[in-house]
């Protein structure tokens, strides 16, 4: 079980790094692409560990049937299926809660203020270097499948996949146009499904059997507006719904949060922009039928993975395949008066995390120190035995040993940060340091308090201690070492968009 957390110490690094040669890529740090690339060819391939990563959007951390937490009629099958026969990293993080900028980070091992995508608008700049790239110098085969969203209008091939399958921007629920190296094609049929017909046909078919490969498949679902599988809507139609206490617009809720808490609740991502009565042609539906959706969805998304794992199970690949599932960032469902992402509170920035490699991680295993986004290329990386090069410039490291079962040193804490948006300006710029215990957020660009929060004796975040006496030094170590790391790593140097794509800045009355 690797549940304990120890602080990095010095030295650590090279201890990593031997750790790395001592597990059979000695020859990859010692050789170049190239020569790394001939040396696979001659062992036939087979020093590295096949790898499928599975992405699914706005994946709330908590929505899993296994846990105790999750909505009693929620199913999830599969997904509990991985975590009992492989492990489930518990405290899953993103370092930022956004589409574009986690995935960037996904695919970079980078921080935000590192790879510089900072809203959904944009494409990834010129010269970004993704982790798929190093896999193929050294012999994978690499494919992506589904959502890319670094840039609205290109579905085109990105660097570093072999087969590409993608559409643009969000895509759409029904019947995708999909863009297939390079050709757009119409297909028939529920989004979801569509894009796991396309990874098994791949799998089956469209590889070379003699090679390793590295699959991303990467679901529009479960992001808003949440449409399921015309099989399951109205599945959970009837089912109760449990709302979360820190929805309530009441005193006690609000009386020490940040003013900009209480009033994005009548922002574009607030409860209260529903239900506000048929003339306000507000898009939004009733919030019992949004929370209905989004599991239906959900639903359906976890019935495909089952379609994954079970053609590896039957067809022997489990056996050498490593398959991460993870959300893309967190998503709100009422707690603070929010149905979204963006903010620092923990439904915004913790994700679901699994990982199963039958015969390479033992059953049952939970991890429970703090990972993030940023860890899953190195992470990836290590699994197939090639190195991070040193010009990758990766701030994530690998959590193999973790999934392994082994002690290793790691981090104690982990950094957040968010860039206001021109398109949803109701939520700041974020900065957040977590700690196991303690949360500090910084809120840059408003006239407001800042966030401290003791998670253990309010892990909903209802009490905001900002102002506390008693835990004034406390606040003021954590925010200087959270202003100490972002300047040592260039993350005060904010960059200002220029303004693209729609505005969604109404606000309901109240």
């Amino acid at each position: 079980m690797a549940n304990r957390m120890k602080r990095r110490t010095p030295g650590s690094t090279r201890r990593d790094f031997l750790r790395l040669v001592c597990r059979g890529t000695a020859a990859a740090a010692l050789l170049g692409p190239a020569a790394w690339a001939n040396r696979r060819e001659r062992d036939n391939k087979t020093s590295g560990r096949n790898i499928i990563l599975v992405l699914s959007d706005d994946h709330r951390y908590d929505f899993l049937g296994f846990l105790p937490q999750a909505p009693t009629f929620l199913e999830t099958p599969n997904l509990d299926r991985m975590a009992q026969q492989g492990a489930h990293l518990v405290n899953a993080f993103v370092s930022t809660s956004l589409c574009s900028p986690s995935r960037a980070s996904i695919l970079t091992g980078r921080y935000m203020h590192h790879h510089r995508i900072v809203d959904n608008q944009r494409p990834e700049p010129p010269g970004t270097v993704f982790f798929p790239q190093y896999l193929q110098q050294a012999g994978y085969q690499t494919a992506f499948i589904g959502k890319w969203h670094m840039g609205e209008e290109r579905d085109g091939p990105r660097p570093g996949f072999d087969y590409w399958a993608s559409f643009k921007g969000q895509g759409e629920y029904v019947d995708p146009v999909l863009n297939i190296n390079g050709r757009r094609q119409q297909f028939q049929g529920y989004t979801t499904d569509v894009l796991t017909d396309r990874a098994l046909d791949w799998l089956k078919t469209g590889r070379d059997q003699q090679r390793p490969f590295f699959l991303y498949l990467s679901h529009k679902a479960v992001h808003y507006p949440f449409q399921p599988a015309p099989r399951h809507a109205g599945r959970y139609a009837q089912s109760p719904i449990v709302r979360p206490e820190t929805m309530a617009n009441t005193e006690e809720n609000y009386q020490t949060q940040p003013h900009w808490v209480r009033e994005r609740r009548y922002s574009i991502h607030g409860v209260d922009h529903m239900e506000t009565g048929p003339y306000d042609n507000d898009p939004v539906p009733s919030f019992d039928d949004l929370y209905h959706q989004y599991c239906e969805t959900l639903h359906g998304l976890d019935e495909n993975l089952g379609r994954v794992l079970s053609y590896l199970d039957e067809s022997g690949l489990s056996r050498s395949t490593l398959v991460i599932y993870m959300g893309d960032n967190g998503f709100a469902l009422g707690e603070h008066g929010f149905y979204d992402k963006r903010d620092a509170f923990e439904e915004s920035i913790r994700i679901p995390m699994l990982a199963y490699a039958p015969g390479w991680i033992k059953p049952g295993t939970q991890v429970t120190p703090m990972v993030q986004n940023i860890d899953i290329a190195p992470t990836l990386l290590e699994a197939a035995g090639v190195p991070v090069p040193p010009q990758a410039g990766m701030d994530g490291r690998s959590f193999v040993p973790l999934l392994r079962g082994e002690t290793t040193s790691w981090r104690d804490h982990i950094l957040y940060e968010y860039h206001w948006e021109w398109n949803f300006p109701a939520t700041p710029t974020v900065f957040a340091l977590r700690t196991e215990r303690y949360k500090y957020i910084f809120y840059h660009g408003v006239w407001d308090y800042d966030g401290f929060y003791d998670l253990q004796t309010d892990p909903h975040e209802r009490h905001n201690l900002i102002s506390v006496p008693a835990f004034r030094d406390q606040i003021e170590a954590l925010k200087k070492q959270l202003f100490d790391e972002l300047e040592a790593s260039g993350g005060l140097d904010i960059p200002v968009p220029r303004p693209a794509g729609e505005r969604l800045d109404q606000r309901k009355n109240k």
